[in-house]
């Protein structure tokens, strides 16, 4: 999930610089959301994963 937000990450960055701005505003906010969902994901997995003796 983290490398889908790194692409529209990248995405958003190369269509600001050849101006599409519609594009770019688009894949920011859809690589913002997925790293929410990465985090909060993780955080849930730090919480309640096992942990090996």
């Amino acid at each position: 999930m983290l490398r889908y937000a790194i692409i529209f990450l990248v995405i958003a960055i190369i269509s600001a610089i050849l101006g599409f701005s519609g594009i770019a505003g688009a894949a920011t906010d859809i690589a913002r959301i997925l790293f929410f969902i990465f985090i909060i994901l993780f955080i849930v997995s730090l919480v309640t994963g096992k942990r090996q003796p």
